[in-house]
């Protein structure tokens, strides 16, 4: 998650929209409900809002109620708690790198975002991907129990880290799943180190530069008063995380702070912030004349409101990645996976199933 976002997990029930771009017509299923769609679609329908690209995705567990505060409750007070899980160190090239380890299945690798130290992703996510998955999660270089190392900070040597990681853990090949910065992390993995992904997963993402939709002025300006400690405008902040509607219908959703000892240095969150920034500017050239490299299955995730990574990014990295899914959560923002957790997992478990 961005350098913004706090971390915090609600949920109601919502629409996805559901588009497949492939070279030739395919079907798939989700909650065992097939629908086609085609390239020629998506290019004359920038909104993904036709009628046959929308469909429900039934929630896995009807039993839940739609009081979020409930849900809240259960899912926080699962047996699933991945503070208890140990930590360990690796050497990988010039840093000690901390991560952990468990489940059991192929190996799927998490790459968080800025700002987000490894014990943030939502519980039930994690919990339901250890089912059938060793999931492997880890701390950015200069993040957590992370050493800085002497090599400068960059979105390719954030890649050649995370390759690093997978050899220094004998792990020849791996899903990848990048949120926010670590999309943009993901896909130079992808460019740089091809054999090493089975199954690519870009949420909340961007191929960047020219061909990119940057941030608004003022998204920018409220991150950048954050960062540099500026402002301590608490809703500012996030706003550019959650949507303001979903916030005002979901008034006590921050009740449910995950807490860590682990923390996100200031240099290292300026640093962070900047190369975001330099990502989504319009001010080089970025990967998106790249990524039609990109052969791995691929899925591209987004909330129709995200306006940290410009939900619009969705539909420039689906046109250009042969063989990818593009699903937009309405309604929802950048930190849709907090909003929306067995959403999420269940459109990342079919895919990593259907694929």
């Amino acid at each position: 998650m961005p350098y913004f976002s706090i971390i915090l997990i609600a949920t109601i029930t919502t629409t996805i929209l559901i588009t497949l771009a492939a070279a030739d017509r395919h079907s798939y299923s989700i909650n065992d409900s097939t629908t086609t769609f085609s390239n020629q679609l998506i290019q004359h329908n920038k909104q993904l809002l036709i009628s046959n690209t929308i469909k429900e995705v039934d929630n896995h567990n009807n039993s839940i109620s739609n009081n979020h505060s409930n849900f809240i409750i259960n899912n926080n007070t699962d047996k699933f708690h991945i503070a208890n899980i140990v930590a360990k160190k690796i050497k990988v090239g010039d840093i000690e790198m901390a991560y952990k380890t468990f489940g059991n299945g192929p190996p799927i690798i998490l790459v968080s975002g800025s700002a987000n130290v490894m014990d943030v992703w939502p519980s039930y996510f994690l919990q339901e991907l250890s089912k059938n998955h060793k999931v492997v999660i880890f701390d950015n270089r200069g993040v957590g129990n992370t050493t800085a190392g002497t090599n400068p900070f960059s979105i390719v040597q954030f890649a050649n880290d995370t390759a690093g990681l997978m050899d220094a853990l004998k792990i020849q090949k791996a899903d990848i799943l990048g949120f926010s910065m670590a999309s943009f992390i993901a896909q130079q993995i992808a460019l740089l180190h091809p054999q090493k992904i089975d199954h690519l997963i870009l949420y909340g993402a961007s191929c960047g530069g020219q061909e990119g939709v940057p941030q608004s002025d003022a998204v920018v300006k409220t991150l950048s008063n954050f960062v540099n400690n500026r402002t301590s405008d608490s809703n500012a902040l996030l706003s550019a995380t959650f949507p303001v509607k979903w916030m005002k219908e979901h008034p006590d959703f921050f009740k449910v702070f995950t807490t860590t000892p682990e923390i996100v240095p200031s240099s290292t969150l300026k640093i962070q912030f900047d190369l975001v920034e330099r990502w989504l500017s319009i001010n080089w050239s970025g990967v998106c004349n790249q990524i039609s490299k990109i052969i791995q299955p691929t899925l591209i995730i987004t909330g129709t409101e995200d306006v940290a990574v410009p939900a619009n990014n969705s539909l420039i990295l689906v046109q250009k990645i042969p063989n990818s899914w593009l699903v937009q959560i309405k309604e929802a923002g950048h930190g849709l996976m907090y909003q929306y957790p067995e959403k999420f997992t269940a459109i990342v478990k079919t895919f990593l199933e259907q694929t």
